[in-house]
């Protein structure tokens, strides 16, 4: 199946494209930037508008085999100058002399959004309230590949970046984002740069096919992850890297059946507390089209663990679990709330595994770390990162 690219790629290559017509006066048609997976992305320019102050271009986004609502729609990049662009050379030349000879002045970039990117009204998305819906890594692809252009034509100035999705205003509405509190767009995603077509089924076949390598490899435990979110905090806090879990996505369930008809005896599941959350009520899919009552559950715990009823409420409402989780914090309740959640997961975890696979499970959150880890979780964890450096005399 075909490869896509993500409203983050799109944005970064526009955006290139932009800063070298304004900067060098060369009208560009195609661009291409290599996208953090190193897969190069190589894309035509369209509705091209050149000012003396400003130059605007889109790129046309293209989801591949993947049923993307955003494939089709245009992805507009403004690249203009700023007031510290317009500073005189003798202004420069004083700026210049203040840095030391080790930290030479360099371009500034600032990012925002237009017209179809949604804005944060809420706190726990990626971005704070009242950012544009650019999330970190698209935010980073744009200002690395603007910079590139900056260094190449050796500016030193600032330059101000707008990127808008005219179609996102209506594409908003048949996502999530209104209900998390995303006004006026859609949001600018991706961690990788492309997107990566699969059905559910050619999925499950992957995540059988690493369970049946890593055991046949003498791997004595599944190590198991829904996917890369909180690779930061897992590396920091244990140093362990996400990518030597096999990637459940949203299958839990089914993971942990075929884990146990590959023969392994021991599990480790890691994760954030917005997926696992659900595994506490039993869910063994945690897509949000299956089911969706994270803060349900959360308000459940919290009931038994005696938070107020006003913040029971606040939970009732949040958009996200790391909102949730500062009501929490308020009432010092996050630790009760989080072993009883943990206690669940591990009684329908070992439930599914049917007595013949022991789980164990560490439960986190990007921005308040670890929120609960089982009795044996550091245990099996230890044993993991022995096997990964024992076997063969390579990491697995």
């Amino acid at each position: 199946m075909r490869y896509g690219f993500t409203t983050g790629s799109c944005a970064a290559a526009a955006s290139k494209a932009a800063a070298y017509m304004l900067l060098t006066g060369k009208k560009k048609e195609t661009i291409s930037i290599v996208t953090p997976k190193g897969i190069v992305f190589e894309t035509k320019l369209l509705e091209i508008t050149r000012k003396e102050k400003s130059v605007s271009c889109a790129v046309e986004k293209d989801g591949g085999d993947d049923p993307d609502i955003t494939t089709g729609a245009l992805v507009y990049a403004e690249v203009s100058y700023t007031e510290r662009s317009k500073m005189s050379q003798t202004e420069t030349s004083l700026q210049e002399e203040k840095q030391t000879e080790t930290k030479a002045l360099h371009a500034t970039i600032e990012i925002d959004g237009g017209i179809g990117v949604g804005r944060v009204t809420r706190p726990g998305m990626d971005q704070p309230v009242g950012n544009a819906a650019i999330n970190h890594v698209p935010r980073q692809m744009i200002e690395a590949e603007v910079l590139e252009v900056c260094r190449m034509v050796d500016y030193k100035g600032a330059l101000k970046v707008i990127i808008s999705i005219p179609k996102g205003v209506e594409l908003a509405e048949k996502t999530f984002n209104p209900r998390l509190g995303i006004v006026g767009g859609i949001s600018v995603l991706g961690t990788s740069g492309v997107v990566e077509p699969m059905s559910s089924q050619a999925l499950l076949d992957t995540i059988r096919l690493e369970l049946n390598m890593r055991h046949a490899q003498n791997s004595q435990i599944a190590a198991v992850s829904p996917g890369n979110y909180g690779l930061d905090f897992m590396k920091e806090t244990y140093g362990y890297d996400l990518d030597a879990s096999v990637k459940c996505s949203n299958f839990i369930g089914e993971t942990i059946d075929m884990a146990v008809e590959c023969g392994f005896e021991k599990m480790l599941l890691t994760g954030h507390i917005g997926k696992l959350v659900k595994v506490s009520g039993g869910i063994m899919n945690t897509h949000s089209r299956e089911a969706d009552c994270r803060v349900e559950l959360l308000v459940a715990a919290g009931l038994r663990a005696g938070v107020s009823r006003g913040n029971l409420m606040k939970i009732l409402d949040s958009a996200t679990t790391t909102e949730a989780i500062a009501y929490l914090e308020e009432e010092k309740k996050t630790k009760p709330v989080m072993d009883y959640l943990m206690e669940r997961i591990i009684y329908y975890t070992n439930k599914r595994a049917g007595g013949k696979m022991k789980i164990e499970c560490i439960l986190y959150d990007n921005q308040y770390g670890e929120l609960a880890k089982s009795e044996g979780a550091e245990e099996f964890l230890h044993e993991l990162q022995h096997e990964n450096v024992t076997v063969s005399g390579t990491t697995i």
